[in-house]
This record gives C-alpha cells, structure tokens and sequence, in this order.
C-alpha cells in the first residue's frame, strides 16, 4: 500500500502566531514534524500542505515537498484532503503540524493498525495522563474510549471526571490525544463531504466529525509522551526535551 503523510500547516493562529516557522533548537518547528514523518518506516513520501507562501518557501528551503492549498478550508482535515486528492495513495496520514516530537515508531504503529485490519478506516493514538494538571488543562485534548479502544469522546474538558481532591488516584487518571490520524484514503474523502457537527464546533475538535455520523475510531495506547505546542511554555518544553536528547 502507498502511504503518504500531510503535514497539514497555516502560519495564522489565535494562540500562537507564524507557529510553523517557531525555532524550535535550531529549526523551524515545521520541519521537525517533516524530519520525523520521514523516518516512519510505513511511510512512502511526506508532503506539507499550506496556504502561506512562508511556510511553503521554508519547506522548499531545507529540502522537503510542500503544495499551496486554498485558503478557505475550515480544518487541517480539509487542507490534507485537497492534497490526497491528486495523489494515488491508499492510506493518508494526517500528522498535526504542532506536534515537533512525535515518534516515527508510533506513526508506524499507527499506519500498521490500518494497513493490517481492513475493517479500521480511521486511526489514531492515546497515552496516559497522570498528572491532575493535564487533565483539567483545556489546550490537552482528552478522550474516553471502551474496552476495545475504540474512541467514545473527546473533548477539552476534563474526561472522565475526577475531582482535585482525589489527586491520589491510581495514575492513569485519563488519556490524552495524540494529534495523529491515520485514514484510508476513500474514507477520507467521505469524511470532509461530512458536514461540520454540532459537537465539533462546540469542542473545536474535528474527529469529533467522525463520532457524531457513527464512525469508529479506533486508539493506539502508547507511553509516547507527547507535548502539543500552543503557547511559548509549550515551545520552551519542547527546546528543553530536544536538547536532554540530544537530537
């Protein structure tokens, strides 16, 4: 099968401006992501899609491959899809653009799951929460699923519920989402002809397309402990993990 991973990326952002062009220990924040996507085994080119010129002429700059999208499109989702469009790909992997320190192990892992189960048509991954402060933090996207991992709910809020004062619960106390999707390509097509739902535009969260027209996603639970760059706490997390590694 022919896998390609979108990165999808916009400079414009409500919380932290030009993000893809960020220098995150010596290189843009973009291209970090790129780096990463190119070392998953399972995946056979990797392409950002863009609706800025920046970011598009910083891709080209260190080397990788960029298209210009519209700049109309209401979720990465969309933009990927513009892209998948043209191209003769079985499975598409959406790899969030603000997730500089995701593991190619786990885009593997990920890409497996659907490659391997021709019942999985959507993909992506989970790990464990074990601090009280993830859990109520809203810029961390929570998600409950049933036994079979496959995703109940997400949402910014804290899910499931567990009050302060039991801060002395056995850790995991939930599960946050890794901003990594995994799609056959012909259902992602189908996915963006989905109107947006009610509870995605409540949550700002896109998958939750997906939930609410009776479509299962199915979870990878991994300790990959990833952080999702929002603010410029954020950045200095992920320069201070970078440089104890060494990469």
């Amino acid at each position: 099968m022919n896998t390609v991973a979108i990165i999808p990326s916009r400079y414009f952002s409500t919380r932290l401006q030009g993000k893809p062009l960020i220098d995150i220990a010596g290189k843009p924040m973009v291209q970090r992501v790129y780096e990463s996507a190119q070392k998953a085994q399972l995946v056979d080119q990797v392409i950002v899609a863009t609706d800025d010129r920046r970011i598009l002429e910083t891709v080209i700059g260190f080397g990788g491959k960029a298209e210009l999208t519209s700049s109309s499109h209401l979720s990465g989702t969309d933009r990927i899809a513009e892209v998948a469009d043209h191209l003769a790909c079985d499975i598409v992997v959406n790899l969030q653009g603000d997730e500089p320190l995701i593991e190619p192990g786990l885009i593997d892992e990920v890409v497996g799951l659907v490659v391997d189960n021709q019942d999985i048509y959507m993909a992506s991954a989970k790990s464990p929460i074990r601090q009280i402060e993830e859990l109520v933090d809203t810029n961390v996207v929570k998600v409950v699923s049933d036994y079979d991992d496959y995703a109940l709910y997400f949402s910014r809020s804290p899910i499931p519920y567990c009050s302060t004062k039991d801060a002395d619960v056995p850790a995991p106390i939930g599960f946050k989402h890794i901003g990594l999707y995994v799609y056959r390509n012909e259902f992602l097509m189908k996915f963006v002809a989905l109107k947006p739902s009610p509870l995605e535009r409540q949550e700002k969260l896109e998958q939750l397309r997906a939930l609410e027209n009776g479509y299962r996603i199915k979870l990878v639970c991994t300790e990959y402990d990833s952080i999702g760059v929002d603010t410029s706490e954020d950045v200095e997390l992920v320069i201070k993990r970078i440089n104890k590694l060494g990469s």
